[in-house]
This record gives C-alpha cells, structure tokens and sequence, in this order.
C-alpha cells in the first residue's frame, strides 16, 4: 500500500510542480508588465517597487480565484440569507455562484477534447485535429436541433447528441482511414482536415445554414434539444457536465476493462508486437480515431446545446489545442484528463474576472497553459528546478510510450 501510494505521489509531482511553476513565472509577468511597477523602477524606490508589484500580483490572483470559485464570503452571505427569508430569496445566492458554475461550464469541452486526444495517445496516434472535431460536432448538432420540431425533448435531445458525436467521428475517421490504407501520418492529415472543416463552416455559416441574411449565424434550435441547466440565470452550469463525466466513466471502463480497449493500448505500445499476436492494427487505427472523434464532437455539443444554441462565424474557442495539454497532463487517463480539465476550465473562468477587476489581460492565462505544457513536454525542467532523483532509462521509456508513437516514433 505504501509502494502504491508512493508511486501515485511521484506520479502527480510533475503535473503539479508544472502548474505551480507556471503560475509563478506567469505572476513574473504580471509584476514586470504593470506600468506602476515602471514608474516606482524609474523613480529608484526599490520597497515601493516590491510593495506595488506584489499588491497588484494578490489583486490578479484574488480576482482570478474568485472569477472561477466565487467571493466565500459572499456566498456564506447569500446562504444565509436564502436560508433566513431575505431580500430577493435565491437570487444572490445564484449570483455569487456564478463562478463556480462558470469553471465547471468551461471544464466541459476540456473534459470532452481531453478524452479525445488521450484516447489517441493510447492508441499511438495523435490526433490534433480535434478542433476540426469540435467544429463538425457542434454544427452537425446543431443542425439536428433545428431540423427537427415538434419531437419531445427525450427523442430530440439524446438525436441531437447522437449526430454531434457520429459528425465529429466520422470526421476523425477519414485521417484513421488514410493511416490504415496508405501509412499517411495523422498527425499531418488532422491538421489539414482543421483547415478544410474551418472554411467549411465558414461557408454553411454564411450560406446554406445563414438564419437572417448578413449575420452569419444560424437559427436557435428548438427549446426541445436544450441541454437543460441545473438552475437559473446566472448560473449557466449545465447536464453536459453530468454528461462528461459519465464519458470519462465509460472511457477509463473501455480502455482498462475491455478486450477492444486492450486491444487498442496493445496497437499504441507496440503495433508490431500486436499485428504478430493476430490483431487488426489498421482497423484498431481507423475505430479509435472514430471514437476519439466521438468525444472531439460531443465537447461541441456540449457548447451548441448547452451555451449558445446556435452557432455563429468565428465560433471556435481554441478547446482542441488546449486538450493535447490536457491528455499530456492527465498522462493519457481518464481521470487525469478530467482533473487537468476541472484545472484549465478554472484559469479559463477566472482570466475575465481578473481582466475586468485587476486590468490584466487574458493572455496571461494562455501563458500560464502555454508554460504548463512546455514542462509537461520536458518534465527534466522541473526535475532539474526542484533536484528531483534522476530516473532510470526503464522509467522514461515507460512514461513516454503511452504517446510517443504518436509522433511517428
């Protein structure tokens, strides 16, 4: 038990030394970017710069802890007086919860997105076309919640889901297809097929699917394909996180607990070793890329269904590139993914918060996951900053099998 639980701990030092160091070298940033920390530098007040840099990195960093968990002391404040009777009864009580429910709404394409490249990463493919994904999904559901009227919510709901993920699986499979028939890399056909999916959406945005003319958006679906939300405005938390999840459940179940699943981290590992012991090797690459364009796609369904309920030009968010992070961090585990999910959707709910009270831009945000990904990519800076133990050569190969295959190793 004590070798087990040693091991989990080695396991999580670098993700989370990772992030703690990123925040610090992005709390860096935010001190030697404030124009008052200029000024207190040119006017040769060495206290006064410590003390100006140090008050504005608290202010960035409060504001980014309360944009994504809320002001505790506002919600005690609001419990108690929902509780008691007061003022406006629930209504508070839903405003200070507005940041809470905002990292758990941006966790849910993280979550989905993630799943979709770790579950490639076992396979030994790297999908990085799970933007394109995204972007099928969310207008393939979309178009099924508009098409569709007059059908009650437990028929046109669960279709609506059902086209997003097949659109953003067969989208994927087109690049497990070419890899199975013609060697041709995935990692080179997925980003191509980012760009033909970008522009394709471009044009049924301001064509074909264009609700009033010059907008470039289409209709709201029917209220019957909502994904419903847990409470009222503001708080937008909805059952798609339920919904995630249950995907991570079925994912880890599918991969650990599964012949198809062993099947597929025997192809990742070794597909030599896998094509002598009798297994399909290029149907396991086509089946897996579909499957990891099934969750590419539900992460947009996620969003068309749940947020905007219609899809507009210019409607991407970045979350497919963001979830190659996401797989490296969680080490290519369901549980993981979920955790390094629950973590960027956090840093994404409190940058607006931390722009709006303390004026720093958003980018910091994306520098900080930038800086998380490098050391995740190259763990040896973090061994080498904390004097971590070198490891042995067996350790490495071990750690980076699970993706490395990926890269055409």
């Amino acid at each position: 038990m004590r070798a087990w639980l040693g091991a989990r701990l080695r396991d999580l030092a670098i993700p989370l030394l990772s992030i703690f160091t990123a925040l610090l070298i992005g709390g860096l940033v935010i001190i030697f970017t404030d124009q008052a920390v200029y000024a207190a530098l040119r006017a040769g007040d060495v206290v006064e710069t410590l003390v100006v840099g140090l008050r504005n990195l608290r202010t960035a960093y409060v504001a980014l802890y309360e944009g994504a968990f809320g002001n505790p002391r506002e919600i005690l404040q609001a419990i108690g007086g929902w509780l008691r009777g007061e003022g406006e009864g629930i209504k508070p009580l839903l405003s200070a919860l507005r940041g809470p429910s905002d990292s758990m709404v941006q966790s849910v394409p993280y979550i989905f997105a993630g799943l979709a490249v770790a579950l490639g990463f076992r396979a030994g493919l790297f999908n990085i076309g799970a933007e394109g994904q995204i972007g099928i999904g969310w207008i393939a559901a979309v178009l099924v919640g508009l098409s569709f009227t007059g059908l009650p919510w437990f028929v046109h709901l669960p279709l609506s889901i059902l086209g997003g993920a097949v659109a953003g699986g067969f989208w994927a499979a087109i690049a497990g297809f070419l890899r199975a028939r013609t060697g041709a890399h995935e990692v080179i056909t997925t980003i191509m097929l980012n760009y033909v999916s970008f522009r394709l959406a471009d044009w049924l945005l301001c064509g074909p699917l264009e609700y009033t003319r010059g907008t470039c958006r289409t209709q709201e679906i029917a209220p019957s394909a909502y994904l419903p939300r847990f409470l009222d405005h503001p708080v937008t938390v909805h059952w798609g996180f339920v919904l995630a999840l249950v995907a991570a459940v079925i994912t880890g179940w599918f991969l650990f607990r599964t012949t198809w699943g062993y099947e597929l981290r025997t192809v990742g590992a070794n597909p030599h070793a896998a094509r002598y012991g009798g297994m399909s090797v290029p149907q396991t690459y086509v089946v897996a890329m579909f499957l990891s364009g099934c969750l590419a796609g539900l992460a947009g369904v996620s969003q068309g269904l749940g947020i905007t309920r219609n899809v507009a030009l210019g409607f991407r968010a970045g979350y497919g590139f963001d979830a190659i992070a996401l797989a490296l961090l969680g080490k290519s585990h369901p549980a993981g993914v979920v955790a390094a999910a629950i973590i960027f959707g956090v840093l994404r709910a409190g940058a607006a918060r931390m722009q709006s009270v303390a004026g720093i831009p958003t980018e910091i945000v994306q520098i900080v996951q930038a800086l998380v990904i490098v050391f995740i990519a190259a763990p040896a800076i973090i061994r080498a900053i904390y004097r971590f133990r070198e490891r042995r050569r067996e350790e490495i190969e071990a750690e980076m099998a699970v993706f490395s295959r990926g890269w055409g190793a």
